[in-house]
């Protein structure tokens, strides 16, 4: 899986964050601009590599946070405050879709987030398509610890506050996460012992 920048890092500093609520829009357009590249990857590993759902779901996030950006009290990191908005919006997004597709919908959506280029080029490539897509399936209170650990680089204490949880609810869910991933891509370990 390819590295991706770590939301964590702070881009903007407190000065930025106080002219957000404040209005201004050049803060919030630089706001925008650091942050919008990692939201869009959460909601792309969320909506199992949809990026027409994640541009929206993106769109959703940046819209809610320019407008409840005056809820920030600075209690927490700005980003770990950023990430929960944007776990929560993904699980509220999801939600809403299942509850408006059909059965025969939700099948076909399924299907075609599995299907897979017929030949493939690049090892490498094959490999991080099927971690990918194996994160992709993972059930949501799986998939977000499992994309704020190793997509974004947050510790369990970080992850646990972004997630409204223990710490210990993160080992655990990390855990069966980890075996989850296992099960799925346990065929490409046997590619690799077989030299395939």
């Amino acid at each position: 899986m390819e590295r991706l920048a770590v939301m964590s890092e702070p881009l903007i500093d407190e000065r930025v964050i106080k002219d957000c609520q404040q209005g201004d829009r050049e803060a919030f357009r630089l706001l925008f601009e650091a942050y919008k590249d990692r939201v869009f990857s959460i909601a792309v590993y969320s909506f199992h590599g949809d990026q027409s759902a994640a541009r929206d779901v993106t769109q959703q996030i940046f819209l809610k946070l320019m407008t409840s950006i005056g809820q920030f009290r600075g209690d927490s990191q700005f980003t770990t405050w950023l990430h929960r908005m944007v776990v929560n919006t993904c699980i509220d997004e999801q939600r809403r879709r299942k509850r408006h597709l059909g059965f025969g919908e939700m099948a076909a959506m399924r299907t075609a987030g599995q299907l897979r280029p017929p030949e493939r080029r690049y090892e490498r490539k094959e490999l991080a398509d099927s971690v990918k897509a194996a994160i992709s399936e993972l059930e949501p209170k799986f998939r977000m610890p499992v994309l704020l650990k190793y997509v974004e680089g947050l510790s369990y204490e970080e992850i646990a506050d972004v997630l409204g949880c223990s710490k210990g609810t993160v080992a655990s869910r990390l855990n069966r996460g980890h075996k989850e991933l296992g099960r799925r891509l346990a065929h490409l370990r046997d590619q690799v012992v077989l030299g395939e």
